[in-house]
């Protein structure tokens, strides 16, 4: 039985047992919390972006979406929770204090970016968050939370998005969260602790990774920005890893990301003419932005279009694009792919598909244990122990668990192990991905070999496990190897039969 159909056996039975309760059968306000715990294990999974004011959030919501759907240049819209949500046409909602709703109106976005809506009909204090369904591809299996800037000025702003993601009840309203750097305070640490302990419970973080957003800058729009980038993720990664608070530090230019997914045919002809001037020309013209936009300039583009295109791009957008195209790209297709790789998006996704989409099931199943752990100690019946024995060893002995603990602790912890089995290590327990080709290191097209290379990764964190000179914790983690491997051979196992 999985752990999805496990919980759903506890919740079962903990509603039968509330209605049976005098106190409580007539009730509707606990009955509606108990099947809204029921509908999250049905919903797409909930991934929060967090981070300071000004860290991208709203862009980097717009890249993975692949629309132009998140406002980036409102005041308001970083004062507000948003949910994003899939939806068969537009639709956006504001949720009001009190109870109230409102529709906010959709429009045709006046820069030609197609669908977007605006907030200047709203009243920030009085909205508690926004619903957006939108028919995005991306929000049928995952429903993106953007977040205001922890860092706001205002108090008010920067609690909203700490009732979201630590909430005083202790409930988690969502199962992962994305948290945006672009520098590491200590408020940041101090945050994301909090959000792990949420997250993952008493034990640690199960979904938590970082992004150093507006990678692009670092680099002051350099060619080279996005190779700065990468040392600044990992030099936050290092110090991520001594807390054990996420599993990876990924940098990311969802300007340029957001582009790469909305390039248009106009903008690859312009490049192209770009492309084509003289390159000590062009360098001259792009030394700063003032330069690359005036009105006397020779360029073969006229300066609206430059225009256009810095706000679209930026400098470091523009730049690769002009070198990628002198490299041999002919087409916008070919064009708008290798931006997108350049960006970090995909490096991203490849994370977020591995560490949350791969494990979704398992994600909202821990949260629904959880919010079902609170509930009934906040309601307590002559039941509540007999739930709270099932759903403790639940949260506590699920291999599954931790396997998402494990990867998030590995980094920061000493162990025993050298390089090369902690790769193994960190691949069987599902860093590379769940299915079984990754956990084994296999490639797709040899599933024969997939039994027998089972049986000698348990062999050999079996005897790993036991090796004298291990620590608690690299015995530890050996032992879930082992756990890990014997899934997989008892998996083989059956599909032969």
């Amino acid at each position: 039985m999985s752990t999805s159909d496990q919980v759903r056996t506890i919740l079962g039975g903990t509603i039968q047992a509330y209605r049976g309760d005098p106190a409580y059968r007539d009730r509707p306000d606990v009955h509606n919390e108990l099947d809204r715990i029921g509908r999250r294990l049905n919903q797409p999974i909930r991934i929060a972006l967090a981070g300071t004011l000004k860290a991208g959030k709203s862009t980097l919501v717009n890249a993975l979406v692949g629309e132009d759907i998140a406002p980036t240049d409102a005041t308001e819209a970083t004062r507000i929770v948003t949910w994003f949500r899939h939806g068969p046409t537009p639709k956006v909602t504001a949720n009001h204090r009190g109870g109230r709703r409102s529709n906010v109106p959709i429009a045709r976005d006046p820069h030609d970016r197609g669908l977007t809506f605006s907030f200047s009909a709203l009243d920030p204090v009085d909205v508690v968050d926004l619903d957006v369904e939108w028919p995005a591809a991306e929000l049928i299996d995952t429903t993106i939370i953007d977040t205001p800037g922890t860092s706001s000025l205002s108090r008010d702003v920067s609690e909203r998005t700490h009732r979201l993601l630590v909430p005083e009840d202790g409930v988690p309203r969502v199962d992962a969260v994305v948290f945006l750097l672009r520098t590491l305070n200590a408020a940041d640490i101090a945050l994301l602790k909090q959000i792990g302990e949420l997250v993952g419970g008493s034990a640690g973080a199960l979904g938590v990774i970082g992004v150093a957003s507006r990678a692009d800058e670092i680099g002051a729009g350099r060619i080279d920005a996005m190779m700065s980038a990468k040392d600044v993720a990992k030099r936050f990664t290092a110090e991520m890893d001594k807390t054990g608070i996420c599993q990876a530090v990924v940098p990311v230019s969802g300007l340029l990301a957001l582009t790469a997914r909305t390039l248009r045919q106009s903008e690859f002809v312009a490049l192209e003419k770009l492309a084509g001037v003289d390159s000590a020309e062009i360098n001259k013209a792009m030394l700063s932005v003032d330069r690359f936009v005036r009105e006397d300039s020779s360029l073969p583009v006229d300066a609206a279009t430059r225009a256009a295109l810095l706000e679209r791009f930026g400098m470091f957008g523009i730049r690769i694009s002009i070198a990628v195209l002198r490299a041999g790209i002919t087409d916008s297709v070919a064009l708008a792919d290798e931006l997108l790789e350049r960006s970090g998006l995909v490096a991203l996704r490849d994370v977020i598909d591995q560490q949350f989409a791969q494990r979704s099931d398992l994600l909202k199943a821990h949260t629904a244990l959880l919010s079902l752990r609170q509930f009934v100690q906040h309601n307590p019946i002559y039941a509540t122990p007999y739930i709270l024995a099932d759903i403790d060893p639940l949260l506590a002995d699920t291999h599954a668990f931790e396997e998402l603990r494990l990867l998030s602790q590995l980094r920061g912890r000493p162990t025993t192990l050298n390089e090369d089995e902690m790769a193994s290590l960190r691949r069987i327990i599902g860093g590379s991905g769940t299915d079984a080709a990754s956990r084994l290191g296999l490639q797709p097209d040899t599933p024969y070999d997939g039994p027998r290379a089972a049986f000698a990764a348990a062999q050999r964190w079996r005897r790993r496990a036991e090796h004298p000179l291990n620590d608690p914790f690299t015995t530890r983690a050996c032992r879930a190897a082992v756990r890990s491997a014997e899934a997989l051979v008892a998996e083989y196992s059956a599909r032969n039969r």
